[in-house]
Protein backbone atom coordinates (compact mmCIF):
# COMPACT_ATOMS: atom_id res chain seq x y z
CA UNK A 1 0.00 0.00 0.00
CA UNK A 2 1.42 2.86 -0.78
CA UNK A 3 1.70 6.34 1.51
CA UNK A 4 -1.39 7.89 -0.28
CA UNK A 5 -3.47 5.48 0.11
CA UNK A 6 -2.58 5.02 3.75
CA UNK A 7 -2.96 8.83 4.61
CA UNK A 8 -6.29 8.74 2.62
CA UNK A 9 -7.35 5.04 4.63
CA UNK A 10 -6.52 7.27 7.80
CA UNK A 11 -8.58 10.58 6.70
CA UNK A 12 -11.56 8.62 5.56
CA UNK A 13 -11.77 6.53 8.97
CA UNK A 14 -11.40 9.33 10.94
CA UNK A 15 -14.09 11.21 8.91
CA UNK A 16 -16.56 8.49 9.26
CA UNK A 17 -16.10 8.38 12.69
CA UNK A 18 -16.65 12.25 13.32
CA UNK A 19 -19.44 12.18 11.35
CA UNK A 20 -20.57 9.20 13.30
CA UNK A 21 -20.34 10.87 16.67
CA UNK A 22 -21.59 14.47 14.96
CA UNK A 23 -24.31 13.73 13.68
CA UNK A 24 -25.16 10.10 15.72
CA UNK A 25 -25.75 8.19 12.45
CA UNK A 26 -25.77 4.57 14.23
CA UNK A 27 -28.42 6.17 16.78
CA UNK A 28 -25.93 5.11 19.69
CA UNK A 29 -27.06 7.80 22.25
CA UNK A 30 -24.26 9.54 22.34
CA UNK A 31 -24.47 12.52 25.11
CA UNK A 32 -24.95 16.02 23.54
CA UNK A 33 -21.98 17.11 25.23
CA UNK A 34 -20.15 14.51 23.54
CA UNK A 35 -21.74 15.71 20.02
CA UNK A 36 -21.13 19.65 21.03
CA UNK A 37 -17.07 18.75 21.73
CA UNK A 38 -16.91 17.03 18.24
CA UNK A 39 -18.24 19.70 16.02
CA UNK A 40 -14.56 21.66 15.63
CA UNK A 41 -12.34 18.72 15.57
CA UNK A 42 -11.22 19.03 11.66
CA UNK A 43 -10.33 22.72 12.18
CA UNK A 44 -8.21 21.24 15.57
CA UNK A 45 -6.35 18.54 13.53
CA UNK A 46 -5.87 21.16 10.49
CA UNK A 47 -4.75 24.08 12.59
CA UNK A 48 -2.01 21.18 13.99
CA UNK A 49 -1.25 19.73 11.11
CA UNK A 50 -0.19 23.55 10.15
CA UNK A 51 1.70 23.86 13.21
CA UNK A 52 3.37 20.47 12.83
CA UNK A 53 4.57 21.45 8.73
CA UNK A 54 5.73 25.02 9.65
CA UNK A 55 7.70 23.22 12.28
CA UNK A 56 8.92 20.57 10.62
CA UNK A 57 10.08 22.75 7.79
CA UNK A 58 11.82 25.75 9.82
CA UNK A 59 13.71 22.78 11.52
CA UNK A 60 14.60 21.50 8.15
CA UNK A 61 15.95 24.85 6.65
CA UNK A 62 17.71 25.91 10.07
CA UNK A 63 19.28 22.58 9.80
CA UNK A 64 20.09 22.50 5.88
CA UNK A 65 23.93 21.32 5.45
CA UNK A 66 26.22 23.10 3.29
CA UNK A 67 28.09 21.19 0.31
CA UNK A 68 30.59 22.63 -0.22
CA UNK A 69 32.12 20.10 -2.27
CA UNK A 70 29.50 19.96 -4.73
CA UNK A 71 29.43 23.78 -5.13
CA UNK A 72 33.13 23.70 -6.11
CA UNK A 73 32.19 21.01 -8.83
CA UNK A 74 29.46 23.02 -10.56
CA UNK A 75 31.35 25.79 -10.07
CA UNK A 76 34.18 24.04 -12.01
CA UNK A 77 31.56 22.61 -14.26
CA UNK A 78 30.43 26.46 -15.17
CA UNK A 79 33.59 27.45 -16.31
CA UNK A 80 34.57 24.00 -18.43
CA UNK A 81 30.51 25.19 -19.69
CA UNK A 82 31.73 28.95 -20.42
CA UNK A 83 35.16 27.78 -22.03
CA UNK A 84 33.30 24.94 -24.33
CA UNK A 85 31.14 27.82 -25.41
CA UNK A 86 33.49 30.62 -26.25
CA UNK A 87 35.96 27.64 -28.40
CA UNK A 88 32.77 27.71 -30.25
CA UNK A 89 32.27 30.99 -31.44
CA UNK A 90 29.59 32.53 -28.59
CA UNK A 91 30.76 35.92 -27.43
CA UNK A 92 29.09 36.65 -23.75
Amino acid sequence: MTKLLEWLFGASLLGAVWAVVSFDLLDLSIPLTYRELAWPVPVYLLVTFGCYSLATVGYRVATFNDCDEAAQELQEQIQEAKGDLRRKGLKM
